[in-house]
């Protein structure tokens, strides 16, 4: 528990760090996140590639090289044309052609499972992260996005670990007994409540953020959080947390689901207390889809 919470303690500060930079700097202060979501690209492709059988050496290069270009590319492509996932699904087709290539040219040692198991990986760990770095350059209000997915899917995470340890022993239910047996129906409730909770400290913050940006720069009233309806802004907030939050528990078991696959306890052990990276941003993964829809179409 004690590596667990210095771990997170240490999480929180790079985020915090990387929400100054892009608050602070505009534009190129975003690339901070690019960066961190191109790691995690990398990181996850690797741990997961390292869990599976059957998958080549050469076929396990070309996929780890498109999570590691796939990010970069779609971040230039849209600070400079608007295009990243017009480029994105450029270079997504080539990758795959490159890996039926090897499929036909390399028959028995690159298998078609291997080649599945591959294409999965690049959707998995390569095109999602990408969907975090759309959020992250969202036209208008990407701060807002930012801290509404970091700080959502850690309030869900944090609630449900909370509800299940103080209320699992009494209403042991479990909520997917097959994938993960130690998470219980009141510990997803938890996380619901958390994920709302969350949607609300994130407006609180984005608010606070504006605000103090109208101070810093006198002559601007700070960029204002707009609405495409008519719904109470802290209203809006709370309900994408709590869709955000059932995306992040549904991340999580699928991730779980994977492992159990892979007939593998943890992802990895680079992060202690936590396993791997992609144990400790499966829910992100996920979610990252859902906040990108919720500022492009009712956050404005």
């Amino acid at each position: 528990m004690r590596k667990r919470v210095l771990t997170s303690v240490i999480y929180v500060l790079i985020w915090i760090v990387l929400c100054a930079l892009k608050w602070l700097v505009p534009v190129w202060g975003a690339l901070g996140f690019d960066a961190l979501f191109c790691a995690i690209s990398v990181l996850c492709s690797l741990e997961l590639l390292r869990s599976v059988k059957g998958v080549s050496l050469s076929q396990k290069v070309l996929t780890v090289a498109f999570c590691a270009v796939a990010v970069p590319l779609y971040t230039v492509t849209q600070m400079t044309t608007g295009g990243g996932f017009i480029a994105l699904a450029i270079c997504f087709g080539v990758y795959l052609m490159a890996l039926a290539a090897f499929n036909v040219f390399n028959y028995g040692v690159c298998t078609l499972r291997g080649t599945a198991t591959c294409i999965f990986t690049m959707i998995y760990c390569g095109v999602l992260c990408c969907i975090l770095s759309a959020v992250n350059h969202v036209e208008n209000n990407s701060v807002a996005a930012i801290i509404m997915l970091f700080i959502t899917v850690m309030f869900t995470d944090s609630a449900a670990y909370i509800f299940g340890s103080l209320f699992g022993r009494f209403l042991p239910r479990k909520l997917a007994p097959r994938v993960s047996p130690q998470k219980t129906l009141i510990g997803g409730f938890g996380g619901l409540i958390g994920g709302m909770l969350g949607g609300i400290a994130a407006y609180g913050l984005s608010v606070g953020l504006n605000e103090l940006n109208g101070v810093i720069n006198s002559d601007t009233l700070g960029t204002a959080i707009q609405f495409s309806t008519g719904i109470p802004a802290i209203v809006v907030f709370m309900l994408a947390g709590l869709v955000i939050s059932i995306f992040a528990q549904i991340g999580d078991l699928f991730e779980s689901a994977v492992k159990r696959e892979c007939n593998v306890k943890d992802m990895g052990n680079l992060l202690p207390g936590h396993g791997g990276v992609l144990d400790r941003f499966d829910s992100m993964l996920f979610c990252g889809v859902i906040v990108l829809i919720a500022f492009w179409v009712v956050i404005i």
